[in-house]
């Protein structure tokens, strides 16, 4: 069994992405914020972190610029794993708008996380989503305690989180095989 701190990134800066015409999957490139930076710095000192024995981070820029400040501060190199990325609110990367985006989310809420019966939807599934957070989990199910950086969507569906804070941490336990837990909408 290995313990998890699931510690969401920072609040990231957006507005530069769209001034610079990156859309879809370029907003993924959105750095911290002033604000995001320091709550990534106030998050590092939590103690539970100084106890970590690995570092994971997506590979989103504003999930590893925070792992980044965790790993200043606890002497922790950083582990890239892919599977650790946010939620896909469209699988095409055909999204052009902030509304676009939104109302994609609001739509991946009002059908539970799981595509009407005989439609196939833009958006990542709850399930798809469960199956590529438990293949990364599984990587480091033998590691004791683990920080992994990510996104509070993608977390859901590793543990029943309600609302997740920017830079805030989720302790929580994993073991291969557990039950899903209830994954919560909005």
């Amino acid at each position: 069994m290995t313990t998890f701190y699931l510690l969401r990134h920072g609040e990231a800066a957006y507005d530069a992405m769209l001034e610079h015409g990156f859309y879809g999957f370029g907003r993924d490139l959105a750095p911290l914020s002033s604000r995001g930076i320091q709550q990534a710095e106030a998050a590092a000192r939590d103690p539970r972190l100084q106890t970590a024995e690995l570092l994971v981070s997506s590979p989103y820029t504003r999930a590893m610029q925070t792992a980044a400040i965790v790993g200043r501060e606890t002497g922790l190199p950083i582990t890239v794993d892919l599977d650790l990325h946010e939620w896909i609110p469209d699988k095409t990367n055909q999204y052009t708008t902030s509304e676009e985006a939104y109302a994609l989310t609001d739509e991946f809420n009002r059908c539970r996380g799981v595509y009407p019966e005989g439609q196939s939807l833009r958006w990542e599934t709850v399930p798809e989503m469960r199956v590529r957070m438990r293949r990364a989990a599984d990587r480091y199910v033998d590691c004791g305690r683990v920080i992994l950086v990510g996104h509070s969507m993608a977390f859901r569906a590793l543990a029943y989180i309600q609302r997740m804070a920017p830079a805030g941490i989720v302790e929580c336990t994993y073991e291969r095989g557990q039950p899903d837990c209830p994954y919560y909408f909005r």
